[in-house]
């Protein structure tokens, strides 16, 4: 349940101040912030996770660092800033990458929709602006038929099954 992790946190944050340990006092606030994600308040969220990082940033912890990046790419996601989300769990991706940390690496993964081809990427980028499948096709030199295809592939990559929901994504 939310309210014993938030009474975890709670406890967590008066040992880290008691042991004055600026390694558990980072941990502490990175938990502080993951209950908020919980709680549905990622704005508040941002402010913990982001003490944290630097915290861990200060000590060398890559690892750390990485795992906080992840939850602030979460909350950034949950605030509409896709762009600034998929900076941060790009760069806790490679970390953990780097550091051979595969199970963090398939459970970031496990959560991110199948990859999109430049092509792909091309063609939504017209869905969204509101064209036809003629006149994507015939502004980036395809057949309507390709680009009915690359829609399907889109849907079934994304799990929809509307140009809209495509593009809301």
């Amino acid at each position: 349940r939310v309210s014993d992790a938030r009474e975890a946190t709670t406890q967590l944050a008066e040992a880290a101040d008691a042991l004055g340990s600026p390694m558990l006092d980072a941990v502490s606030h990175r938990a502080t912030g993951s209950v908020l994600l919980a709680e549905g308040d990622p704005r508040a969220a941002l402010v913990p996770l982001r003490r944290a990082s630097d915290g861990f940033r200060e000590r060398e912890s890559p690892y750390e660092i990485a795992r906080s990046a992840v939850l602030i790419g979460r909350a950034r996601r949950e605030l509409g800033d896709e762009e600034g989300a998929r900076l941060e769990l790009d760069a806790a991706r490679s970390t953990f990458a780097r550091l051979g940390a595969r199970p963090d690496l398939a459970r970031l993964d496990s959560g991110r929709p199948a990859q999109l081809t430049a092509r792909e990427l091309q063609v939504l980028r017209l869905v969204a602006a509101g064209h036809t499948n003629r006149t994507i096709g015939s502004e980036l030199s395809l057949s309507e038929r390709t680009v009915d295809r690359h829609v399907s592939n889109i849907f079934g990559k994304l799990g929809v099954s509307s140009r809209a929901a495509a593009t809301a994504l």
